[in-house]
């Protein structure tokens, strides 16, 4: 059952905030990771995304939260699905977030050894996810207002008690604080930022491509 959505874009620290509440056994935890591992699963969330929610329990019976795309797309379906979880929107700066997101999620990965059954599962998803908002051909002030937006969207549809706006460089205190959980004897996770981004992201999917491919 999901405990808590993540209604913060992608390149906002969800990776390291992914590590983070695992590491306070909310575990597993849905990231874009997971997608790009099970490719499969974009035929759910683009149905997710084109209006269909009664798939989301499917998609997400086995995790405990959920971060980054496509999940945070679908925050208000969540919300209504799992009305007892929290809201966890991730922020940063929106220039800072646009020159991170235009150095990888915007700038998509071109990579001859993918598969085409690969290809054709990613690019409806891709779409979907277009017409959610989440477009790659937007220029920059078109791309912060999008962001901007959303999050002002999310900070005007969960009630205040339900809801931390969250910086992942506060770390610890307000996260646990807000979930009621001990702080962690460890230090807070760091990791995926944008010049290692690329490299993981054409290994899971040239690897996924040779299953495929046999």
């Amino acid at each position: 059952m999901v405990e808590i959505i993540g209604a913060g874009f992608g390149r906002t620290g969800t990776a390291s905030l992914k590590r983070a509440l695992e590491l306070l056994e909310y575990d597993p935890c849905h990231h874009m990771s997971e997608v790009l591992k099970q490719p499969d699963t974009t035929v759910g969330w683009t149905a997710a995304l084109n209006g269909d929610p009664s798939v989301l329990p499917g998609l997400l019976s086995e995790y405990r939260a959920t971060l980054d795309f496509p999940g945070c797309l679908l925050w208000r379906e969540m919300m209504d699905l799992y009305p007892s979880a929290k809201v966890l929107l991730s922020v940063r700066d929106p220039k800072e977030w646009y020159d991170s997101a235009r150095a990888t999620i915007l700038n998509p990965i071109r990579n001859e050894n993918i598969d085409e059954h690969l290809a054709a599962l990613l690019q409806p998803f891709s779409d979907a996810m277009a017409g959610r908002g989440f477009r790659r051909d937007l220029d920059e002030a078109d791309m912060i207002a999008v962001f901007n937006k959303h999050n002002a969207d999310v900070r005007a549809g969960v009630e205040k008690s339900r809801l931390l706006v969250y910086e992942v460089s506060q770390g610890w205190e307000p996260l646990c604080a807000f979930l009621g959980v001990d702080v962690p004897d460890v230090e807070f996770p760091h990791s995926n930022d944008s010049a290692s981004f690329r490299d993981n992201v054409t290994r899971v999917l040239t690897g996924r491509a040779k299953e495929l491919g046999g």
